[in-house]
């Protein structure tokens, strides 16, 4: 009889991972401005926290996001007047994306409207809960960072 994926803890983690992920993702859609998507939210809160003037290579790797995927939601944030696209002074050709004021103001809304959640989740875990599950999280992600793809 083949083994049932329940008597695998690899694979225990990985489809924990995958709900948790696939909730946060829900939980924080749900509370966005209208019009504004997760993954525009993803690249705010990068140029929010990494700060402003990094390249859409840059973002695409932070995120892993495809080339494509992250134009299209550079462009949006653009038409929306949510993030400026400019000209890198010392390489023409790269561009370095920013913030704008409206931008600000829309990821700050974001931050506003998901506050409750992550206080709840503050509330439901202690500091030293999230802390102790860090290291095998870092490591299952730089593991398989550093593995190469099965061809």
């Amino acid at each position: 009889m083949a083994a049932e994926p329940e008597d695998h803890p690899d694979i225990q983690v990985f489809d924990e991972i995958r709900y948790i992920e696939h909730l946060v993702r829900t939980a924080i859609a749900r509370k966005l401005p209208v019009g504004l998507t997760y993954p525009q939210f993803e690249v705010m809160n990068l140029l929010s926290r990494r700060g402003d003037g990094i390249t859409p290579l840059e973002i695409a790797r932070a995120l892993q996001m495809t080339k494509s995927g992250l134009t299209n939601t550079l462009q949006r944030l653009h038409a929306r007047n949510l993030v400026r696209v400019e000209h890198c002074q010392a390489d023409g050709r790269r561009k370095r994306i920013w913030l704008t004021p409206d931008g600000r103001l829309a990821y700050g809304q974001s931050m506003v409207a998901i506050r409750p959640k992550m206080e709840d989740l503050r509330d439901g875990f202690t500091q030293k809960e999230f802390r102790d599950a860090l290291p095998f999280l870092k490591a299952l992600r730089t593991w398989l960072g550093e593995k190469p793809s099965v061809s």
